[in-house]
């Protein structure tokens, strides 16, 4: 199946559900008597993203008792929560654009982005505890202190060629991968789904969570600038090894385009370390290793009844890796 984040099909039978989390984002936007935090709130939440992460939250409620009015809280806990995360990155990177969009920080500085970031934290935290369901309370607790430990984790490697591939895996399973599998697994613990599907929509969920960076880290090498909304190279502009780059150390562990760039910051040395990536098989070796991620999510699936939500779940992994942007 052909499927866009633009299609109609990609989310199956959730699809409508998704327009009640957008309603409740669009609520959350508008804080009274508070203008400038509206102001701030409408900017961040109103560039539109794929909304992968709350789909999932509520295709795993559908293995139990689907209820609507406490999925939607979840699942748009779940989109505040990766959205805090992109504003302080911004503000960690410096980022003038996310999406083709001028950032928070870029608008009113760091110190108030921090704090709207924080805000965000603390709203979705409230969102997940309207669930009344202290399981999913202490997995979305958790699953805060695994995001916050992949950031550290990469702020703390930033420009460091001896990185590992180890590393590298460990850092986006807490930074991106925990995250998918919090939205999967609580979805399925709010409807109530038995104990072996919660653990398969938690295995599915981490492993397209994984698939999904490490299509995202090919595609600041190979990715279109326009479509993506950030510049080609990103990656490497901030001292973050990503797995095409840290395979390129690996093949050519001397006088290596990234470590000379890591030396220098110069943006020369930038666009020879990224055509060096381009014009080797790592691309490819890379999509390789984002499938076998990919497979272990379909083999998840297989825990799951036949139903048009696991379908739909299927499609969601072809989806993530063959993904432009």
């Amino acid at each position: 199946m052909n499927l866009s984040v633009n299609s109609p099909a990609l989310y199956g039978p959730v699809q409508d559900d998704l327009r009640l989390v957008d309603d409740a984002l669009d609520r959350i936007s508008r804080v009274e008597n508070f203008p400038a935090l509206t102001d701030m709130l409408a900017i961040v939440l109103g560039a539109t993203g794929k909304r992968l992460r709350p789909a999932i939250a509520l295709l795993g409620g559908t293995f139990g008792e689907y209820q609507a009015e406490r999925l939607v809280p979840l699942a748009a806990s779940i989109e505040l929560l990766h959205t805090a995360t992109l504003v302080h990155d911004d503000v960690i990177d410096r980022a003038d654009t996310r999406r083709g969009r001028a950032t928070a920080n870029s608008i009113w500085d760091n110190g108030p982005t921090v704090m709207l970031g924080d805000y965000m934290f603390a709203h979705a935290a409230e969102l997940v505890a309207t669930t009344g369901d202290i399981r999913v309370i202490r997995l979305f607790a958790a699953t805060l202190m695994k995001l916050a430990s992949g950031e550290i984790n990469q702020d703390l490697s930033a420009f460091d060629s001896r990185e590992t591939l180890k590393n590298y895996f460990s850092r986006i399973g807490g930074k991106t991968a925990s995250l998918f599998a919090a939205a999967g697994e609580g979805g399925a613990i709010v409807s109530g789904a038995p104990e072996d599907q919660i653990e398969a929509m938690r295995e599915y969920s981490y492993n397209l969570g994984m698939a999904f960076q490490i299509v995202d880290d090919i595609l600041d090498f190979s990715g279109d600038e326009a479509q993506m909304g950030k510049p080609v190279g990103s990656d490497l502009m901030q001292g973050t090894l990503t797995l095409p780059s840290l395979l390129l150390i690996e093949r050519s562990p001397v006088n290596n385009p990234v470590q000379t760039l890591f030396e220098r910051r110069d943006d020369g040395d930038l666009q020879t370390a990224i055509t060096a990536v381009r014009e080797s098989s790592i691309l490819d070796e890379s999509h390789d290793i984002a499938r076998g991620f990919r497979d272990r999510a379909s083999d998840a699936l297989a825990g799951l009844p036949p139903t048009a939500a696991r379908d739909t779940l299927a499609d969601l992994l072809q989806y993530v890796v063959t993904r432009s942007s």
